[in-house]
C-alpha cells in the first residue's frame, strides 16, 4: 500500500463537496487552508501548512511551492496561471521535479460551447429579438437585416489553447473561413495557424475576431486602441480570454462610435463591472 499523502487546498468547497472529498481521501491527510473551507479568501496567501504538502490543489502562494521539500504535484483550480507564469517560478518547479498543472481541460468544452452559442445567436439577431419581445415590439424586417450567415465569414482565433481548439471544432460545420494565431505554431493545429506577429495584417478584413488569450506581460492590453482602429466597423469582437487583454476604454469608444459592430464579453475588467459602467447600457455589447 502506498504511503498516505498530505493534500493541502485553499479552494472554497461547499460543505457537501468537502464532505465527499474527505470521504474519498480517508486514507490520506487533507489540510484546509485558513478561510478555504467556505471561500477563497486564503487564495494566494502564504500558509505554513502548505510546506508540509505532497499535493497542492487550489491557488497556492509561489513561495510555498518553491520552498517545499516534499511537494510532488500542484493542481491549479483555474485555466489561467498568470501569477505563476514567470521563469523563476516555472524553472524552480521544474528543477525540483514538481508537476504543475492548470485546469484548462475542465473549461474547454463549456467555454467553447458558450462562445459558439453567442456567435450563432448574434448571427440570427436573437439578443435583439429578445429585447424587442420584452418591449412588446415586432419588427421582423429590422431583425432580418441584422441577421447574417456564418458561411465564409473570416474568423480570427487569437490565442490557440484548449478552448480555441474545441471552438474551432464546434464551428467547423458553419463553414467559416477560420485562421488561428498563436505565439509558436506547432503544425498539429486543427485549423490554418499563423504566428501572432502576423495578426495585424488580417484585422481589417476579418468579420469575426475571437480573443482567447491568457493574461501575461505580453498580452496585457494586447487589443489596444491601435488594434481596435484596424478592425472593420462591421466586425464582431468576442472576448472569452481575460478582461485585461483588451483596452476596455478603447473598445467602449469603438462600440459607441460605430467603429465596431458588436462585442460579446464573457470577461471584463474588473469583474463584475461597476453598475454605472457604459458597457452595461450599450445596445451592441453583450455581457455574460
Amino acid at each position: 500500500m502506498s504511503q498516505p499523502l498530505t493534500i493541502w487546498t485553499n479552494h472554497g468547497f461547499d460543505a457537501v463537496y468537502l464532505a465527499a472529498l474527505r470521504d474519498r481521501l480517508a486514507s490520506h491527510r487533507l489540510v484546509i487552508a485558513s478561510g478555504g473551507s467556505k471561500s477563497n479568501l486564503a487564495a494566494g496567501s502564504r500558509d505554513p501548512a502548505a510546506l508540509e504538502a505532497d499535493v497542492i490543489f487550489g491557488q497556492p502562494h509561489p513561495d510555498d511551492m518553491l520552498e517545499s521539500t516534499r511537494l510532488k504535484y500542484v493542481q491549479l483550480t483555474s485555466a489561467g496561471y498568470t501569477r505563476y507564469d514567470r521563469p523563476e517560478i516555472l524553472d524552480g518547479l521544474r528543477a525540483k521535479g514538481i508537476a504543475f498543472c492548470n485546469a484548462s481541460s475542465l473549461y474547454d468544452e463549456p467555454c467553447a460551447q458558450h462562445a459558439a452559442a453567442m456567435l450563432t445567436s448574434l448571427s440570427r439577431a436573437l439578443p435583439q429579438i429578445r429585447d424587442d419581445q420584452h418591449a412588446a415590439k415586432w419588427d421582423w424586417m429590422k431583425h432580418r437585416a441584422q441577421s447574417f450567415l456564418l458561411d465564409g465569414q473570416k474568423t480570427l482565433m487569437v490565442g490557440y489553447g484548449a478552448i480555441a481548439k474545441r471552438l474551432v471544432e464546434l464551428l467547423t460545420p458553419y463553414r467559416l473561413d477560420m485562421i488561428a494565431f498563436r505565439r509558436c505554431v506547432r503544425g498539429d493545429e486543427n485549423v490554418r495557424t499563423l504566428p501572432i506577429s502576423e495578426l495585424d495584417a488580417h484585422l481589417p478584413t476579418a468579420q469575426i475576431i475571437v480573443n482567447v488569450l491568457p493574461l501575461s506581460d505580453s498580452t496585457a492590453n494586447f487589443f489596444s486602441a491601435a488594434r481596435f482602429a484596424k478592425i472593420s466597423p462591421d466586425a464582431i469582437y468576442l472576448n472569452i480570454g481575460r478582461g485585461d487583454t483588451n483596452d476596455q476604454d478603447a473598445m467602449t469608444s469603438a462600440l459607441r462610435d460605430g467603429k465596431l459592430k458588436y462585442a460579446y464579453l464573457d470577461v471584463t475588467s474588473p469583474e463584475p463591472l461597476p453598475p454605472g459602467h457604459a458597457l452595461w447600457k450599450l445596445p451592441n455589447c453583450f455581457i455574460t
